[in-house]
């Protein structure tokens, strides 16, 4: 980055998949990479290091990326957040970007407005909000880790806990390129709809 401050990315594959009731990492768009290569391409174009909180045991392809493998199972994103940033800390970023494995549209511009906006404000936090906040598509200050393991040892297992508990500064994005990019892939009928598309 231009002014020396070093951007680390995490990419979260870990999740249940409840809703699409198989492993969101591996799922392929006919002729194009699995969901976990797209989105550690993407990252790798903007963040360095690129993470991937993987869960125990969970198959992966071949990444250019450091594998984190969760420490316990069924955490969820916070915790397996909060250990990204614990590991993109000792890295020396100031900075990570965090995200889900399921956004195929995500692009390397919103990575650069979140960004941007967290060096400007100095947030904790910088999501977009395009109605609702989108936690896992956002820029967070590392030194948030020990806030996230404060949050845990209380019990509290949401993102919004740690936004709600930090500056947190969101970025409003209403079109459609914009929402585009935050599409998330749920369920089969979201899959078959991006093959259509």
């Amino acid at each position: 980055m231009s002014d020396g401050v070093s951007l680390a990315g995490a990419v979260l594959v870990g999740g249940a998949s409840l809703r699409m009731g198989r492993d969101k990492a591996g799922l392929q768009i006919p002729g194009q990479p699995t969901m976990a290569e797209r989105m550690v391409g993407i990252l790798g174009q903007r963040c360095d290091p690129v993470l991937v909180m993987a869960a125990q045991g969970q198959p992966l392809p071949t990444l250019p990326a450091r594998i984190i493998r969760d420490e316990l199972r069924g955490q969820g994103p916070l915790a397996a957040t909060g250990w990204a940033l614990h590991a993109a800390a000792r890295s020396g970023s100031r900075l990570a970007f965090v995200c889900a494995v399921d956004m195929p549209f995500l692009t390397v511009e919103l990575i650069d407005d979140l960004t941007r906006m967290a060096l400007e404000t100095g947030a904790d936090v910088v999501l977009p909000w395009d109605g609702q906040d989108h936690y896992l598509a956002a820029v967070y200050r590392t030194d948030l880790a020990e806030r996230v393991d404060a949050l845990m040892a209380k019990g509290e297992r949401t993102m919004r806990a740690l936004a709600d508990s930090s500056d947190t500064q969101r970025i409003v994005r209403l079109d459609a390129r914009d929402s585009k990019a935050l599409t998330n892939v749920n369920t089969e009928a979201d899959l078959s709809a991006l093959v259509r598309a």
